[in-house]
């Protein structure tokens, strides 16, 4: 665990880093392009929050902070009329920008197969949630606003 702590401790420290990563990632995804309708401010603060508190959000958080977060995210994509493919691909990035920098770092502490363990299955279920809860806020906030469903259906 001390291992899995040290990785967070590295992601936390180095969150601007990855925030301007992925933000470049999304402005380069065709996959993306409806992000334009979303402040790269608001962007920034969003990612920005999660890798620099990661840490608290794998250990001290709930599902219910995890469902209060990612169902208003999903709704604040849905009004900006970012298609719900998106959103998911978007959070997919978040994912792959993180396992790409960590990739980067020393290989030998990376490596040590218990550690390795223990903040995989903690990374792997804190985003598996936070695209389920997106994609419910979104269809909510699709679902009480009629107007809205043409983004869902990819118009």
């Amino acid at each position: 665990m001390i291992l899995a702590y040290r990785m967070v401790r590295l992601i936390e420290t180095h969150s601007q880093d990855l925030v301007r990563a992925l933000q470049q990632k999304i402005n380069e995804s065709s996959r993306c392009s409806a992000y334009r309708n979303v402040s790269p401010e608001e962007l920034a603060g969003a990612v920005g929050d999660i890798y620099l508190h990661l840490g608290e959000w794998l250990l001290g958080r709930t599902e219910a902070d995890i469902q209060n977060r990612y169902q208003a995210i999903g709704a604040r994509r849905a009004v900006q009329r970012v298609p719900l493919s998106q959103v998911i691909w978007c959070i997919a990035l978040v994912k792959e920008n993180l396992w790409e920098y960590l990739r980067r770092v020393d290989q030998e502490q990376i490596t040590e197969i218990f550690g390795e363990i223990q903040i995989l299955q903690l990374l792997e279920q804190f985003f598996d949630r936070a695209m389920y809860f997106s994609v419910i806020g979104y269809e909510q906030a699709v679902a009480g606003n009629p107007e809205m469903q043409v983004v869902s259906a990819g118009r």
